[in-house]
């Protein structure tokens, strides 16, 4: 019996030391990869284990401007080293994150940093998305750096993950060359999504037009804003602002349909309390020295009211993938606003919030919305649909009577 455990012991050491190693070689999903030639290789379009990626990049790249948000952000914001003096910048932002995945996404960077301050911090939110709930599953927090020993405890947590099944079943296809080679990863373009995976992924929708109910019922579903959320963001922006670090906060431009969304199934007043805060928060942090500003690209203005495919006719859109996510061309114009290059901006892109001006702007944005239902019936239509179908009340006037005004 003594000599059959020790058999049994020491091959299935051996079998699972030979997994652990082929995985961690192998590298399917890039843990800890970064200035390789893996890096560079055609990859599948759905990212898995982004987060296990970005992390260690962050840790290793050390990037002096990060971009912290979802995933409006991992797709619209281009990584622009030029518009920040040639300093390293990195899109941190994770597909699915809620605001508690990007503060520790942010507290990652500015301690895997060794001691080297983040320079600015760019940093898209929206009031859905604005919680400590769901978010990106696999963004595990024993990812995030607490101390000086980030890369022996990571290596540990990659051993670890190194001896799952799946991903030893993904290390035999990239072997096989089976794994797919659909576009490049995210840390090929210092952590931006490649388009080519985001076109493969509203595909599958089945186009820009198929893409849009779905969309709108995801950004409905979300739970945000939360209190503990506004808490959570609070100390975020306080330790970077402590730590002298430029802040600049936006919120995502979502299509004008998202926003109105928000109106049908009675989120309105919720998502303008969330705006106060923020303009409050932001502002004290004025008042105390930190070079921190606010700026609002959502609701209803020349971009974000583009006509959607089933107005237009066309099968794509030039601002927008469909309703949740925006492309690179509305990023630039999100950079350009954010520091100060207002000429290659539409005049009412990008407002800027605080106290004294918010009141306006919200109303501004009402009147803008209740033109939206006149002008633009069939979008109204759908986002009824949505919101009825999924069961939210509302106060706001019925559609019909919208209508036959």
């Amino acid at each position: 019996m003594r000599a059959y455990l020790t058999i049994f012991s020491a091959i299935t050491a051996i079998t699972l030391g030979a997994v652990a190693t082929l995985n961690y070689v192998v590298d399917p999903y890039l843990m800890h990869q970064w200035d390789t030639p893996q890096v560079q290789r055609l990859r599948p379009a759905r990212e898995k284990l982004s987060p296990w990626g970005k992390t260690y990049a962050l840790a290793r790249y050390r990037p002096s401007v990060l971009y912290a948000g979802n995933s409006r952000t991992e797709l619209g914001l281009p990584v622009q080293p030029a518009l920040f003096g040639g300093k390293p910048v990195f899109n941190g932002a994770l597909s699915g994150a809620s605001v508690g995945d990007a503060v520790a996404l942010v507290r990652h960077a500015a301690m895997a940093g060794g001691g080297q301050r983040l320079d600015t911090v760019v940093w898209g939110i929206d009031a859905p998305s604005f919680s400590l709930d769901g978010g990106n599953t696999d963004f595990e927090r024993d990812l995030v750096a607490t101390d000086s020993f980030y890369f022996w405890r990571r290596g540990l947590i990659d051993l670890k993950r190194a001896l799952t099944i799946d991903m030893t079943m993904d290390s035999l296809r990239l072997l096989r060359g089976t794994f797919g080679q659909r576009c490049l990863s995210s840390l090929a373009r210092y952590g931006q999504r490649d388009e080519r995976c985001v076109l493969d992924h509203v595909d599958g929708w089945g186009g820009t037009s198929g893409a849009i109910v779905p969309r709108l019922r995801e950004f409905i579903r979300a739970v945000g804003p939360t209190a503990e959320a506004m808490r959570e963001f609070d100390v975020a922006v306080s330790g970077l602002c402590n730590a002298g670090t430029r802040v600049r906060l936006y919120i995502n431009p979502t299509h004008a349909m998202s926003s109105d969304a928000l109106y049908w199934s009675g989120k309105w007043p919720s998502m303008e309390r969330w705006q106060r805060r923020l303009a409050e928060l932001t502002h004290l942090r004025r008042t105390l020295g930190c070079d921190i500003r606010l700026f609002d690209f959502s609701g209803f203005n020349s971009i974000t009211t583009e006509a959607i495919p089933q107005v237009s006719g066309d099968a794509v859109m030039r601002y927008y993938w469909e309703p949740s996510h925006y492309r690179v061309n509305v990023g630039r114009m999100i950079l350009a606003r954010l520091f100060g290059k207002q000429s290659y901006v539409s005049e009412d892109f990008g407002v800027e919030l605080t106290p004294s001006s918010l009141p306006a702007h919200q109303s501004a944005q009402r009147a803008l919305r209740d033109r939206y239902h006149q002008l633009h019936p069939v979008e109204t239509s759908l986002v009824v649909d949505v919101a009825t179908a999924s069961g939210a009340t509302s106060t706001a006037q019925p559609f019909s009577q919208v209508r036959s005004n």
